[in-house]
This record gives C-alpha cells, structure tokens and sequence, in this order.
C-alpha cells in the first residue's frame, strides 16, 4: 500500500529535489529493512542492501517519474538486490572452502594465508587501479550492477565499462603476481565471474 502523495515526492525527486529524497527515505526505511530481514538477511547485509537500494534510487531518480507505483518499484528493487547479495555471498563462502591462498615466504615456503589476509591483499591491490576503474569493479563487484547499469551511471559506454573491467583485473592480478601469492585461480575465479 503506498501513500498517497508519494507520485508528488517521486516526481520532485526525479527533478533532483534532496528534500523529496529525505522523506522517501524516512518513510520506507524501516518497512524495506523488516523486509530484508524476513528475506533470510542478517542485521548487516540488510543495512548493506538498505544504503545500496537508495543510493541506485538517487542515481536513477531521473527515471522515476515514470513508474506508477513507487512501493512495489522500491520492494522489488530491495528484493533484487538482496538476492544478489545472498548469491555473491554463497559463491564465495563455497569458493572459500574449496581453495586455499597461498604466500611464498624468503625459505619458499607456502604459508596458507587466512580470509581477513586474503582480503587484505585484494585492498591492497584495488588501492593500484585508476579511479575510473576501480569504480567500474567496485559497482559491478560490490553492488551487483550490470554493465549496462554501470554505463548509465557513469555516462560512458558499456563497451568502456567492459575495457575498465578487464584492464583492472589484469592490473589486480599482476599485483598479485608480484606479491608472491600463487593459487590465484582463487580470486581469478571471483574476478572473472564478473566479466560479462
């Protein structure tokens, strides 16, 4: 069910109307994040989707004063984006427990690195992409995006998002390479899912 004078703020906020965007905010907040939680979500994920869903919400509010009704446009984005969490989330975890990282010490020694490591190590080597591609992997690899979204978004074309994506993976893994770490089939396969 949704409220009566949300055609009125949608409208506004697709004319960039921060004020508008506040009140959406503040009204569906709470309702989206019981949502998510009923989903299967933990307290974190949700808040996670929450940001996500309004942050996409005011890139796309130009869009907006098309959609009729703004309630089920919200859940159903909220949906969407959760279940892409929960994807990306499983994959890992299973990826996780298949393989293992591994670091090459001064006596050639493999030393198997742990997650908070491994995620350490991927910081370290997005820190050396350019801006431009490190938005690209950080929207399609953190917020699910597809290229086409991702085009929009940056206003340049989805076969320029496709090139920023292959040049940071390359750049992520000679970084890698050069870090010592060997069994990077490990982050090539998370990487390289997202190539599409």
């Amino acid at each position: 069910m949704h409220h009566p004078d949300d055609i009125a703020l949608v409208n506004k906020l697709a004319s960039n109307d921060e004020v508008a965007f506040e009140a959406l905010f503040h009204r569906y907040k709470d309702k989206l994040y019981s949502f998510l939680l009923h989903l299967g979500n933990s307290p974190t994920a949700a808040e996670d989707v929450l940001q996500d869903v309004f942050m996409k919400l005011w890139t796309r509010r130009a869009q907006l004063g098309e959609i009729e009704n703004f309630n089920a446009y919200l859940f159903r984005m909220a949906a969407n984006q959760a279940i892409n969490l929960m994807r990306r989330q499983s994959r890992e975890i299973k990826i996780l427990d298949e393989l293992q990282l591994y670091t090459i010490d001064e006596n050639g020694t493999a030393q198997a690195m742990s997650e908070k490591e491994v995620q350490e190590v991927l910081a370290k080597a997005l820190a050396t992409l350019p801006q431009q591609q490190y938005k690209v992997f950080m929207l399609s690899r953190e917020h699910g995006l597809k290229y086409e979204e991702i085009a929009n978004e940056m206003g340049i074309s989805a076969a320029t998002v496709r090139n920023h994506m292959v040049q940071a993976l390359k750049k992520i893994r000679t970084y890698l390479e050069s870090s010592h770490i060997i069994s990077i089939i490990y982050l090539y396969i998370i990487l390289a899912e997202k190539i599409k």
